[in-house]
């Protein structure tokens, strides 16, 4: 879902084409090859059917939830299985959020305060959701090398934020391949402190596009803490309504269409 940003899903058809992009060799260049990267992994709009499991070393537990995305800003997670979870959910609108929890019947907009907060109680926080595009409106990015991968050239950019940007990170760093799929995204703190890491795998075809189906993030300083999406189905439909990103499909989301 999610990253889940997505939590977490995203791409474009029209990118298909671009099998192979050039190595970024300027600032302009790797901005461009950012945005590109996002828009080919999140696009127009997506509909899934993931399985996030949330690992720790005593336990595990294993959610099934159905997500919609509309372009940069618009994001709709339900939860449907296990049952006792079931009719949870998240949605995003710009940078606002809500939750709605159906035991006590309530829609719930979440304040600045509670956005580095867990989201659903895995490695992803509120803010990864919330930010999920921040990477391209609120960061400078510069190529700081190249490695190999299944074949194909990787750019490693280094992302900087803009003095005075509403961010959490001192700073990011992305592994993204030729043909436009991420591969690693790196959150440092502003000591530049590794705090977690982000891997995409499993790649592979995923209604027609070559896609990351499991997503993967690990807490730097907890070792044995990690939260996987796997993607189970996955479309990307030219368009979605506007009523789905609404506080009423929130409280009773549609069935989603793959």
């Amino acid at each position: 879902m999610f990253r889940l940003k997505a939590i977490f899903l995203v791409g474009s058809a029209a990118l298909l084409a671009v099998t192979g992009a050039r190595p970024a060799n300027s600032e302009t260049d790797a901005a461009q090859l950012v945005q590109d990267a996002f828009e080919y992994y999140r696009g127009e709009a997506s509909v899934a059917r993931v399985e996030m499991t949330i690992h720790r070393p005593n336990w595990q537990r294993t959610q099934v939830m159905h997500a919609w995305t509309r372009g940069e800003e618009d994001s709709l997670f339900t939860i449907v299985e296990p049952a006792k979870d079931r009719g949870n959910g998240t949605m995003k609108k710009g940078n606002d959020m809500w939750s709605f929890n159906p035991k006590v019947n309530r829609i719930i907009k979440l304040p600045p305060s509670m956005m580095s907060q867990s989201w659903m109680g895995s490695d992803f926080s509120n803010n990864d959701l919330a930010k999920a595009d921040s990477i391209i409106r609120n960061y400078t990015h510069e190529v700081i090398g190249e490695e190999i991968h299944d074949g194909q050239r990787v750019t490693i950019i280094e992302s900087i934020p803009v003095p005075g940007a509403p961010v959490i990170w001192g700073k990011e760093i992305l592994k993204i391949r030729e043909d436009l799929v991420f591969l690693e995204e790196r959150f440092y703190d502003e000591e530049g402190e590794l705090v977690k890491t982000l891997l995409f795998g499993d790649i592979g075809l995923i209604s027609g596009k070559l896609y990351p189906r499991l997503m993967t993030m690990k807490p730097a300083d907890k070792p044995d803490h990690y939260t996987s999406v796997r993607y189970l189905d996955l479309a990307f439909p030219e368009s979605l309504p506007g009523r789905i990103f609404t506080r009423a499909a929130l409280r009773s989301p549609p069935f989603p269409e793959f």
